[in-house]
């Protein structure tokens, strides 16, 4: 019975398009573990990268980014849009096929744990992995982000689960967990105005009484000059893509903005777009199961 697990290591580097490749690289020659895909941003300074393999592959591949990583990407010159806190900033574990998130819990409490040992980088565990029911929300865990770090991992709340209790010099610090598929989602605005975006990111976001299923922020990104309504969505069908777009839409109205287009980072469940596509070009009576040619063949 084979297992798969999906990783989706997240790296502070988007500029620098040997680091990226060389990351990509290192997925590529690890036995047991295949690249799907990988994409970099420079506004935000960050790339993405989506695994998937057995238990052994993936976990193997995990450990070798992050040395890497900790070797080619210095937190003390980093500058992006994105919030960060290490240059291997977050490492979750996903499951697949055959493998249950108590499998994943173990797997990234494994990989932790190497990580801290064997390069000296402090670890937090979130999501379904956390120690402490505080340490569950990612945002949470990277509040301060690495500058901050020291100042906030000296106090006893926030010492850390493996490693020294210190960020890295250069490397910072990461988080590793196991969580449900989470889709990067995020939403480009007429404005370079990022007061606008973070006010609607506000309203959207659960933590301040929007969905609950939704995280933001409000992004300047600079290359582009627009501002940009930048999301996790980590329930898709409790808040599903189209009605996020939507109140979005609606608010960015009230600035006489509008939206000029959408961005998916990394992979998403098909049924996430398809939900999507059966809002807007509302299919009566629609069946994913049996009108889905995909879901046949495959």
């Amino acid at each position: 019975m084979t297992k798969l697990v999906q990783c989706i290591p997240n790296f502070s580097e988007g500029i620098n398009s040997k680091v990226i490749e060389d990351l990509a690289d290192i997925v590529r020659a690890t036995a047991g573990c295949t690249l799907l895909d990988y994409s970099a941003d420079t506004s935000h300074n960050r790339s993405v990268f989506t695994l998937v393999g057995s238990v052994e592959g993936i976990k193997a591949a995990a450990v070798a980014l992050a040395k890497y990583a900790a070797v080619n990407i210095n937190m003390s010159t980093h500058v992006g849009e994105h919030p960060r806190m290490g240059a291997v900033d977050v490492i979750p574990f996903v499951p697949i096929k055959n493998v249950t998130m108590e499998e994943c819990v173990e797997i990234s409490k494994e990989v932790g744990t190497q990580i801290a040992e064997e390069i000296g980088i402090p670890v937090f565990l979130y999501e379904e992995s956390a120690s402490k029911e505080a340490r569950r929300n990612l945002a949470a865990v990277r509040k301060g982000q690495f500058e901050g770090m020291a100042e906030k991992m000296a106090k006893d709340a926030w010492k850390p689960d493996f490693g020294p209790a210190q960020p890295h010099p250069t490397a910072g610090v990461v988080a590793v967990g196991a969580r449900m598929p989470l889709i990067a989602f995020n939403v480009n605005l007429s404005t370079s105005d990022v007061n606008i975006a973070n006010n609607i990111a506000k309203i959207v976001r659960g933590s301040s009484g929007g969905f609950k299923h939704v995280k933001g922020i409000g992004i300047y990104l600079e290359d582009r000059n627009i501002a940009q309504v930048s999301m996790n969505m980590v329930n898709y069908e409790g808040t599903p893509l189209y009605r996020v777009v939507e109140l979005i839409r609606a608010e960015a109205a009230r600035y006489g903005v509008f939206v000029t287009g959408t961005e998916l980072i990394g992979l998403a469940p098909a049924k996430a777009l398809i939900d999507s596509a059966e809002y807007y070009l509302q299919i009566e009576d629609f069946d994913y199961g049996k009108q889905v040619l995909e879901n046949h063949l495959l």
